[in-house]
C-alpha cells in the first residue's frame, strides 16, 4: 500500500503526462466545508427528517412542492455558511495552470464554481437558477434566496410554482452527453469524493479510456482492474501533498 507522499507524488507525474485530465466530484468533496452528504451514515438520508424518496422526485414536486422546499430551505441555509475546501480550491488551481480541463460534479452546491472553476459540469442541475414550470420565466439565485426563505412555496408573478434547475428524478440528466464526451476525450479522469452510486453519474466512468485516479474515502462501485491508481485517504489532506508535489499555487 502507497504512503500518502508516494500517492500523491503518482498523481502528480500523471498530471504532468496528461494532455486532457478531467475530474468527477462527488460529495466527499463539500462534506468536509460542512455540507452533510445525502447517503452517508450521518447525511441528509439518515437523519430522518426527509425522505428521499420525495424531496427529489418531480411527481412529488408538482404534487406537494412544499416538502421539497422544506428541504430547500435548509440546505440554502447550510450553504451559505460555508466556504470552498482545499479539494475545491485545488482543481480550480489545476484548471487555471491549465492542467485539468474541466470538473464533471455531481453536487449542487456550486462550491467549484465559488472556488474559482470555469469549466464545470453540473450533472443534477443546482439551485442557481430556477424557472417557473409554466411560462418559463427564469429567476437568478439572488431572486430566488428570499423568496425560498420567506414563503412556503416560491411562485412567479404568474401565480404558477417555480422549480431549481435542479434535475430531480424521472428528469432527464441534460448534461450526461457532455460528460461522456468529456470522458471519453480524456487521458486522465480522476473521480473524487464519489461513491459512484447513483446513475448514469456511476457510468460515466466506463466512457474513459485513459488512465483513472480514484479518491475517496469507502467503497466505490468501480472494478479496481480499471484504477491506475486507488487512494483511500482525507481529500483535503490527499490533495494538500499533490499541490506540494506539482508545486501548485493555491
Amino acid at each position: 500500500m502507497l504512503t500518502r507522499k508516494q500517492a500523491a507524488a503518482e498523481l502528480a507525474g500523471l498530471l504532468k503526462a496528461a494532455r486532457s485530465a478531467v475530474a468527477l466530484s462527488g460529495a466527499g468533496c463539500s462534506t468536509n466545508a460542512g455540507l452533510a452528504d445525502f447517503r452517508g451514515d450521518k447525511g441528509l438520508y439518515a437523519s430522518g427528517k426527509y425522505d428521499p424518496q420525495k424531496i427529489f422526485d418531480i411527481d412529488e414536486f408538482f404534487k406537494e412542492p412544499r416538502y421539497f422546499y422544506d428541504f430547500a430551505r435548509d440546505f440554502i441555509t447550510q450553504v451559505k455558511t460555508v466556504k470552498p475546501t482545499f479539494t475545491h480550491i485545488f482543481f480550480a488551481a489545476l484548471e487555471k495552470a491549465g492542467k485539468l480541463r474541466g470538473i464533471i460534479t455531481q453536487n449542487i452546491d456550486a462550491l467549484h464554481q465559488k472556488a474559482g472553476s470555469v469549466n464545470v459540469v453540473e450533472l443534477h442541475g443546482s439551485f442557481w437558477t430556477s424557472r417557473c414550470v409554466s411560462c418559463a420565466r427564469e429567476y437568478s439565485y439572488a431572486q430566488m434566496e428570499p423568496r425560498i426563505l420567506s414563503a412556503e412555496v416560491p411562485r412567479c408573478s404568474c401565480g404558477v410554482v417555480i422549480k431549481p434547475d435542479i434535475v430531480f428524478y424521472g428528469e432527464s440528466v441534460r448534461r450526461i452527453g457532455e460528460s461522456v464526451k468529456m470522458a471519453s476525450e480524456s487521458d486522465l479522469f480522476i473521480i473524487a469524493g464519489s461513491s459512484l452510486e447513483v446513475y448514469p453519474a456511476a457510468a460515466i466512468p466506463d466512457s474513459a479510456y485513459g488512465k483513472i485516479a480514484l479518491v475517496n474515502k469507502g467503497p466505490v462501485n468501480i472494478r479496481a482492474e480499471r484504477l491506475s491508481l486507488n487512494v483511500s485517504d482525507d481529500l483535503d489532506d490527499f490533495f494538500m501533498a499533490v499541490a506540494e508535489e506539482l508545486s501548485l499555487s493555491v
